[in-house]
């Protein structure tokens, strides 16, 4: 009878359930090492099931808006400028405009006020803000101001009394924790503002404020009608009737915009939310970048982590190759040997997935639930995202079973015959992953020189723009090409290293050697760390050009540590009788009062401001464009013939980085600065220029000519001065407003470059401005101090200035310097890089020294010192790091210059070489110092292996 050799029916069914029960007690058996896997997994796991979370804990959902704008009411009347009786708000966030008629901004169209056309049948709350400021000291400090009866039962949700107790007479009232910490107050204490004199008697919070913010609360009847003048009004209906959406639009037609608790919890169809029933004119915002920028970082965190884990499951195997050899001599297939192995990296992977999504939830919930519970905003409630916490989890899940995969192939290729000695020999890499990586990295360079010449064949940036994703491809893919080609090469090199040691110290020479004995260890473990570099040079390289391209376009009205005041307030109408003049005089004794370092000011004179100019479409601009009483002329200064920005069809600039296109009031800046053109001379130009004049710029002014700040104005030493008459637009480019000149004049011009960008066009003498009828005025205090003011200064400067402007004060402002912040992200990402890098050195360095203990065992019983096995740890440390930061740092900064390089970051491209070098030199060396330091120095005794 013939002997049937055929597959057994389910015996790759029942082989893998062996596989599986085999694969779970050598788990249990080694449970340090399987923690250590399971560790690895769970934390890039829970890392991003915590991201995406709290990504989705940030936004608001419509039954929170509700909540904590509503409370317990049923709807919120407000008004807004809506420019139409056919305006259509949106259902959840009424301040927004969904929908506008076509003929757009109606100029005859008066809203209503929302206390006129509130629904019968709710009762009604009012809230208003009103300003107030508060004794402190010397000083008059302003805080917020809110007139609303926050403890009203309908207003739970929204208020809510965290301590103390709601106010019973006219001299109490309730105010914010934030005022508490901000004035010193205790409850009980009283305090006197410009309202009144009042104790605190219990601290609220407001769900859509933080509780940092200080704010008082006093009931509407507390606050005289004076606070509140000109305030808007918001009104809370109470009832139980809900508010519909035809009631919503209703009020839409007069100007008012409602948060109706209904409507926002059941919005009506798109098609009644617009005029004509077309689709809405916004679309909601999705943060596709931010899930991009999240996805590509994970992946390369699972990248990291699977190289990690293969590193953990090959030592896993190592030791388990004799009892697979014995598997093996007793009749069981290669599958089922490989199955051995890999039904590991099910187990570990599950158990790793399941436990990071439950800890980056929970460490999610734990951060949202603290937030609000410390009166942040910024998270309005927890809300997992369950797709993305599945993707997450197949990811790592899929990340642990590929890194099994490696070892299990190795061990089921291995003879059992060979498996069962005790000796290992110096290994060679494998020609063929030689050959792989030599493919790989040509098929690399050939992706990056295919990017980079499909994005550099044409200089137009509207092709480029388009051309931009299939380059962005290219380059991105050559780049993952190259992190992996140098993966497979990497085993070639430190096997060829090894035998071109023999000049170096025994601990390093072993520790080559011993790296080429064991790729299958060393080679992943350089590849997480080679992922880890990648990143981290990538990240500097588009952190530091994207600042450069900051500063580069940069503008601001004042220089670093100046503060400008206005000299001149309009009241509402505009008219020049009424507008209020401030006295230079009494500011500066004011603030020199204060401050120390109050260095110099001066007052600025400009062309004569705007005033009662009717600037409607249908206005009526036959008549001149200045009068005693009315003023519709801004002078600026034209571009001559060929100096324009030279723009796209679809509005870019078509040389990037011409010189045309930037500068003080070039295209950047625009052209609808008022007070952009100066009058005065060398005390002016230093107080604006941040640099003295020069005896040239001097002679210009004498000679009745303009100093510019920007080349661009300039024409063979002449510049025009146009009177614009801002009732007269003119087609201008995307960015700019442009106006048509009621008047022109050619001077004498010379440039003078600023400091640093300005909004100002030039300098003029006061006889030059006379001559062109600017009828200058002072109308700007400029103040310079020596160093940025403290926080205590800056209250007492507002408080004081205060006094003199009123509300003004609220526009106070010292420009702070940028320069420095971006330095510290770049170490930053320095510093994230080696928290990954060393870690990932601490892991290998662990496994490497548990798959040569009996190495060390036999080191130390042929007389080696500890010394040398510390040694040992520190130089295997420094190889495996060392090699993959320099490996990963070219990795990441080459592909990402080329991708810069393709796009309109060209002219911005800067590569923070110190931090680079740092993540090369130091990483390695910390890696390698630490790595000596944690090393035991003395072996733990072990029993005698079975066949030794």
């Amino acid at each position: 009878m013939p002997v049937d050799l055929s597959q057994a029916p389910r015996s790759r069914r029942r082989s893998f359930s062996v596989a599986m029960r085999m694969a779970r007690r050598d788990i249990r058996r080694h449970w340090g090492r399987s923690l250590l896997i399971v560790l690895l997994i769970m934390l890039p796991v829970a890392g991003m099931t915590g991201a995406v979370t709290l990504v989705q804990s940030g936004m608001e959902t419509p039954a929170e808006r509700v909540e904590y704008q509503l409370g317990q009411a049923q709807a919120r009347y407000r008004s807004l400028t809506m420019g139409s009786a056919q305006a259509v708000q949106d259902p959840v966030i009424e301040t927004v405009i969904a929908s506008n008629p076509s003929s757009g901004w109606d100029p005859d169209f008066v809203g209503a006020d929302p206390a006129d056309i509130l629904p019968a049948g709710f009762s009604v709350l009012t809230e208003s803000a009103f300003p107030v400021r508060i004794e402190s000291g010397k000083d008059d400090v302003p805080v917020m101001g809110s007139a609303v009866d926050a403890l009203n039962p309908a207003f739970a949700g929204k208020f809510t009394l965290l301590r103390g107790r709601a106010p019973s007479a006219a001299g109490e009232a309730l105010v914010s924790p934030g005022m508490l910490d901000k004035f010193k107050l205790r409850l009980g204490d009283e305090f006197t503002t410009s309202a009144g004199t009042f104790a605190a008697v219990g601290t609220v919070r407001d769900a859509g404020l933080s509780d940092g913010n200080a704010i008082l609360y006093l009931l509407p009847g507390q606050v005289p009608d004076s606070g509140t003048a000109g305030s808007p009004v918001l009104y809370y209906l109470v009832g139980p009737r809900p508010v519909t959406w035809d009631q919503v639009r209703s009020a839409n037609t007069v100007g008012v915009v409602v948060l109706s608790r209904h409507v926002a919890l059941n919005p009506p169809p798109l098609n009644q939310r617009t005029v004509d029933g077309s689709p809405p004119q916004y679309s909601p915002y999705v943060p596709l970048d931010l899930y991009l920028t999240g996805a590509y970082t994970g992946a390369l965190a699972l990248l990291e982590v699977g190289l990690l884990a293969g590193a953990a499951f090959a030592v896993g195997a190592k030791r388990q190759v004799r009892e697979l050899a014995l598997l093996g001599a007793s009749g069981a297939d290669a599958p089922t040997v490989r199955a051995v192995v890999t039904a590991a990296g099910f187990w570990l992977g599950g158990l790793g997935v399941v436990a990071g999504a439950a800890v980056g939830m929970a460490g999610a919930a734990a951060v949202v639930f603290l937030a609000r519970a410390v009166g942040s905003v910024r998270f309005p409630g927890f809300h997992p995202d369950w797709l993305l916490t599945a993707a997450a989890m197949g990811m790592g899940f899929l990340a642990c079973v590929l890194a099994a995969q490696a070892p299990a192939w190795q061990i089921s290729r291995q003879a059992a015959l060979g498996a069962l000695k005790s000796g290992r020999a110096p290994s060679a890499p494998p020609r063929k992953s030689t050959r792989i990586g030599f493919c790989i990295l040509l098929l690399s360079v050939g992706l990056l020189l295919a990017g980079m010449l499909y994005a550099t064949s044409t200089d137009h940036p509207d092709v480029v723009a388009a051309r931009f994703p299939w380059v962005a491809g290219l380059l991105i893919s050559g780049g993952v090409l190259a992190v992996v080609a140098m993966l497979f090469l990497s085993g070639q090199l430190v096997s060829y290293a090894s035998r071109r040691v023999g000049w170096l110290p025994l601990s390093a020479r072993m520790a080559f050697r011993d790296a080429a004995r064991n790729l299958g260890r060393t080679v992943p473990a350089v590849g997480a760390v080679l992922a880890a570099a990648t990143l981290a040079g990538a990240g500097m390289v588009l952190s530091a050009s994207q600042f450069e391209r900051s500063v580069r376009t940069a503008s601001a009205p004042i220089l670093v540590n100046q503060a400008q005041l206005p000299l001149v307030l309009q009241d509402p109408s505009g008219s020049s009788e009424t507008a209020t003049r401030i006295q230079p005089d009494r500011v500066v004794a004011v603030v020199s009062g204060i401050s120390d370092s109050l260095a110099w000011t001066q007052v600025l004179n400009h062309p004569r401001a705007i005033q009662n100019c009717e600037t409607r479409p249908d206005a009526d601009v036959s008549g001149p464009p200045r009068t005693a009483e009315m003023n519709c002329l801004k002078y600026s200064v034209a571009v001559p013939p060929g100096n324009e920005c030279i723009l796209t069809e679809e509005g870019r600039i078509r040389y990037p980085g011409d010189w045309r296109c930037i500068g003080p009031m070039g295209y950047f800046s625009g052209g609808g600065w008022t007070d952009a053109m100066l009058v005065g001379g060398a005390d002016e130009i230093r107080a604006t220029f941040g640099r003295e004049a020069t005896p040239e710029a001097l002679d210009v002014l004498e000679g009745g000519g303009i100093v510019l700040a920007n080349p661009v104005y300039e024409n063979h030493g002449s510049a025009v001065i146009l009177a614009d008459d801002i009732r007269k637009p003119q087609e201008s480019a995307p960015g700019t407003m442009r106006f048509e000149p009621a008047s022109s004049m050619e001077l004498p011009a010379m440039v003078l470059e600023p400091a640093s960008d300005i909004r100002l066009y030039g300098v003029v003498s006061p006889a030059t401005a006379e001559r062109l009828g600017m009828q200058p005025e002072a109308t700007m205090l400029r103040l310079q101090f020596d160093s940025y003011p403290s926080d205590e200064e800056l209250d007492a400067l507002r408080s004081e200035v205060n006094t003199i402007y009123g509300s003004g004060a609220w526009s106070f402002h010292v420009q702070q310097a940028s320069a420095g912040g971006q330095d510290v992200l770049i170490w930053g990402i320095v510093g994230l890089a080696a928290l990954i890098t060393l870690s990932a050195a601490g892991i290998t360095t662990g496994l490497s020294l548990a798959d040569a203990r009996t190495d060390h065992m036999t080191l130390a019983g042929v007389g080696a010192s500890p010394g040398l096995r510390k040694a040992l740890a520190g130089s295997q440390a420094l190889l495996t790091v060392g090699l993959g930061t320099v490996l990963g740092a070219v990795a990441g900064v080459v592909p990402m210059v080329l991708i810069l390089a393709s796009a309109d970051m060209k002219p911005f491209i800067a590569v923070p070489w110190l931090q680079v070098s740092a993540l090369i030199v130091l990483v390695p060396l910390a890696a390698a110092a630490l790595a000596w330091l944690f090393t035991r120095a003395q072996l733990p005794m072990s029993r005698r292996a079975a066949g030794t």
